[in-house]
């Protein structure tokens, strides 16, 4: 994630936060495991040449 979606995603959650706290808490919950997923699913970057052989 880059520091522009985390910063939408934490305003996002304080606007959340004001109007009702434990929606905010089950919303940061769900979105933390959607950061999970997408962070597992990218493919691993390459071994370095001396690790292949």
């Amino acid at each position: 994630m880059t520091v522009l979606e985390i910063l939408f995603v934490l305003a996002a959650l304080v606007g959340v936060a004001m109007w009702s706290l434990p929606a905010a808490l089950i919303l940061a919950g769900v979105l933390g495991v959607v950061a999970v997923e997408r962070h597992q699913a990218e493919p691993a970057p390459p071994k370095p040449k001396e690790a292949r052989e």
